[in-house]
């Protein structure tokens, strides 16, 4: 197979295609030139201290099935050492393109600035500059029968084995990380990996992509994240390789998201408005709105084990798009790669939050240090330079989780804690939340009841926004106590700290007027209404009576037997849903309450039930949409509750 090492990849494609090519990657840099700008300044500036560190090439690397992946490679000038490569996989392209044009910066973050390696980006199949055929979350092929069987796994394969080949002054040695769709890429390079990658670090890896990630939560849709995203990121089939197309900024006319989706009305009217045949990846989601085959075979938890590499799985508490895949990604590997070395580490960060900012606070909530510094300089890098460059090992436990609410790292031998307790919350008459079951007999109504209308949906968060800003996973829910159509339930003040650490399973007893429903937990933590103002906070924010929300789930009820074969209920007829939210490691301190709101829209985050069974809610009629009453029973014989796991007060983090 022909490969040209060390050739600018430009230089390969036909004239035409060449000067399509110059014109897309000059023009932006001639317009900076006629109007420079403080930015463009300081980034020709840093592009320029790469320039006198690293060489750049561009190469075309064969793959076994005789595709080429485009491929840029920075090696450092200093002749004199030879180099570990550091490598992410990535659909969203690896410009600048051009064997001149450099990155302003390298590795995951600032830090890596003091810290040379072979840095290696590559766009995967299918997108800008590489060849073939680009497949949403490439299913993995366990048993490659001939050099037709190709998926992640082998492309990265192919590509290492390439590159120790052909590029000169590395040591062998070969890591790779990335976060969100190029952590799914750094999960599935990993397995039935080189032998010369030494360390993986996943971050907020799409594991699965219907079930928990960045599509659907139990089945309902993310809609603002996902409406937004297949705007700009889908492509149909192409004929020649070049830049992935550019969309025009999507302008929905107004800042208010809450509106704009409410007047879209069913979603069926999202192609004939907006898509109209442009965007194949949306009308996969039209096509498969259940987790059957197509969305199974794209779960890659199955498939992590055997696990070589040592694993970093990176994730952020309030994560609103990939806060399962890192959990996910964690268990599947402890318990299909035993002996495999094998860490997660969780703080309270946003999406990427890790690896930019300072991670001391998210929204309104504070948490008391600069948790992504020492991220960065304590663990992701040390990480990396222990297993590719002989490095002191750092003092990494299993499990490095950011405990909120006391603003303490906790250091745990296995995640969840062994030694956690499983207890649930329990709904009560009255609004009230409790670890006691409700009594068998106590002469108050059996549930709840609310009317939920499709067309007055609770907002998710209390202003507006056009998209979904990633405060909300800590917004303040007094504003949804308030409403009609949130039942809440929350303890008495807490007379000790209560610790909670791993999943939350919600066990609901439930019946609707209508033939389907959704049902949203929301977990929060009430501050007393003494508390004072975060120090040096002039944002007016008032703390006391805070409603800190700390995890929010949907569950579209239709799935309550099986996410594959959906099934109506029976209006009126008490039924259950069982179901697990992510993760928590929280303490409500002293003085605090915890509170449980349970509502059934949370728009536009989610999109809208209509409330009546339809085989397809992505083509359901605007007249399917109607209002219906819901119950949630809080009775003996059908006890409501929220299970937590809860550590024991005193207890050593290690176990």
């Amino acid at each position: 197979m022909r490969a040209t090492p060390d050739t600018p990849f430009m230089s390969q494609l036909s004239h035409r295609r060449l000067a399509l090519g110059a014109l897309f990657l000059c023009l932006p840099a001639a317009l900076h030139a006629q109007r420079p700008t403080p930015n463009a300044a300081a980034a020709a500036a840093a592009a320029e201290v790469v320039k006198a560190g690293y060489q750049k090439h561009e190469m075309r690397i064969p793959m076994r099935d005789g595709v080429h992946l485009f491929t840029a490679v920075y090696v450092p000038r200093d002749t004199t050492r030879t180099y570990p490569m550091l490598m992410t996989r990535t659909p969203y392209g690896v410009a600048p393109y051009g064997a001149d044009a450099y990155r302003t910066s390298l590795g995951p973050s600032a830090r890596y600035a003091d810290e040379p390696f072979i840095f290696v980006y590559q766009d995967v199949r299918g997108r800008n500059y590489s060849e073939g055929r680009f497949t949403e979350m490439t299913p993995h092929v366990p048993v490659k029968r001939g050099p037709r069987d190709v998926d992640e796994s082998s492309d990265a394969y192919d590509t290492v084995e390439w590159l120790l080949k052909h590029v000169r002054h590395h040591n062998g040695r070969v890591g790779i990380t990335g976060g969100s769709y190029p952590g799914f890429y750094t999960s599935a390079s990993c397995i039935d990996a080189h032998p010369a990658i030494k360390a993986c670090s996943p971050q907020a890896p799409i594991t699965d992509i219907w079930q928990g990630d960045d599509l659907f939560h139990n089945g309902a849709f993310l809609l603002p994240h996902n409406f937004g995203f297949y705007q700009r990121f889908g492509r149909g089939p192409r004929t020649e390789v070049g830049p992935d197309p550019v969309f025009a900024p999507f302008t929905m006319g107004t800042p208010d998201g809450y509106q704009f989706y409410l007047s879209l009305g069913s979603l069926a009217n999202a192609e004939s408005r907006y898509f109209k045949g442009t965007q194949p990846l949306w009308t996969t989601l039209v096509d498969h709105p259940s987790y059957d085959a197509y969305w199974q075979a794209r779960n890659l938890r199955p498939h992590l084990k055997g696990m070589k590499p040592a694993i970093l799985t990176v994730g952020g508490w309030f994560d609103a798009e990939d806060l399962a895949g890192p959990l996910n990604t964690y268990r599947a590997i402890e318990a299909q790669s035993p002996g495999a070395t094998n860490m997660i580490v969780m703080g309270p960060w946003v999406h990427g939050g890790w690896n930019r900012g300072d991670g001391d606070r998210v929204g309104n909530a504070r948490f008391g240090a600069k948790t992504s510094e020492f991220y960065r300089d304590s663990v992701e890098l040390p990480f990396f330079l222990h297993h590719l460059k002989d490095g002191p090992r750092p003092p990494l436990p299993d499990a490095l989780m950011f405990e909120t609410g006391s603003n303490e790292w906790r250091r745990y031998a296995s995640w969840p804690p062994k030694n956690a307790v499983a207890r649930t919350l329990y709904l009560h008459p009255g609004g009230v939340l409790a670890f006691e079951p409700p009594p068998a007999a106590s002469g108050a109504a059996a549930y709840e009841e609310y009317v939920s209308d499709p067309a007055k949906p609770v907002p998710f968060i209390e202003g507006i926004a056009p998209g979904m800003p990633r405060e909300y996973m800590t917004a303040d829910q007094r504003f949804a106590s308030r409403r009609p159509d949130v039942i809440t339930f929350q303890t008495a003040p807490l007379t000790e700290d209560v610790t909670i650490a791993g999943p939350v399973s919600p066990l609901l007893h439930v019946a609707t007027s209508g033939t389907d429903a959704d049902f949203v937990v929301k977990l929060i933590d009430v501050h007393p209404d003494s508390a004072s103002d975060w120090p040096d906070d002039s944002s007016g924010f008032r703390v006391a009576g805070y409603q800190q929300l700390l995890r929010g789930e949907p569950f579209r009820g239709r799935y309550r037997r099986s996410f594959s074969a959906p099934v109506p209920f029976v209006a009126n007829q008490p039924d259950s849903i069982a179901f697990a939210m992510p993760d928590v490691n929280h303490t409500f301190r002293k003085g605090h309450r915890i509170m449980v709101q349970i509502q059934s829209t949370w728009f536009p985050y989610i999109d809208r039930n209509p409330q009546t069974f339809v085989p397809n809610i992505f083509k359901a009629k605007d007249s399917d949409f109607r209002k219906a009453s819901m119950r949630v029973y809080h009775s003996a014989q059908r006890p409501t509750g929220i299970g937590v796991m809860v550590l024991p007060q005193g207890s050593s983090a290690m176990n």
